[in-house]
């Protein structure tokens, strides 16, 4: 497993090394919007290459305005087919309640939700678009939200592609995410969603 890790890091950075920067950067940051819109793409994978590719930093930012770009048209997508899925939904009483939920909700709340790395995030970005939601208590949900999840997808993605074999940091990244898997169940809980 280790070497297969460490084959993938190389290509990766081989990658962003010779090939062209604003290339490299279109397609991490083109992969990250993708999964904003395709939710079965594994969001924590992108970061991770994105952080390992281009450092800390760099790979940070590249990866925070990208799952904000994805969203925002996720959102923007949803807001132009309101009417005609609302149409299509009318009769499914959960949907409804659902989108309503969102609809009134405040920031802090919105906020958490989306901070959350377990939490229904494609869902709430197709509900906030189907709502009556302003797009401004969106978009700064999201940006403060998704510089938490960035953050703690690229620290842990990258510790445990690139430290396999450390046992100890193995098993502090593990109790790191069934802890927020679990905060992230409450918090789903909390706003029956």
């Amino acid at each position: 497993m280790e070497a297969i890790l460490g084959e993938v890091v190389t290509y990766i950075q081989n990658f962003v090394q010779y090939n062209n920067i604003f290339l490299s950067i279109f397609v991490g940051m083109f992969v990250i919007s993708l999964e904003s819109i395709i939710p079965a793409l594994p969001l924590s994978v992108f970061i991770a290459i994105n952080t390992i590719a281009f450092g800390s930093i760099v790979g940070f930012i590249i990866s925070w305005i990208a799952t904000i770009i994805g969203c925002s048209i996720s959102f923007f997508l949803c807001r132009k087919l309101r009417k005609i899925a609302k149409e299509k939904i009318k009769k499914e009483g959960k949907i409804i309640a659902f989108i309503d939920k969102i609809d009134c909700i405040s920031f802090s709340n919105l906020f958490l939700i989306l901070a959350m790395p377990f939490t229904p995030a494609f869902s709430i970005n197709i509900a906030a678009g189907l709502s009556k939601m302003r797009y401004k208590k969106y978009f700064f949900a999201l940006l403060f939200s998704k510089a938490f999840i960035v953050f703690f997808w690229g620290y842990v993605g990258s510790n445990i592609m690139t430290n396999i074999t450390n046992i100890g940091l193995m098993i502090e990244m593990i109790l790191l995410i069934v802890l927020l898997f679990i905060m992230s169940k409450i918090v789903t809980k909390k706003f029956n969603l």
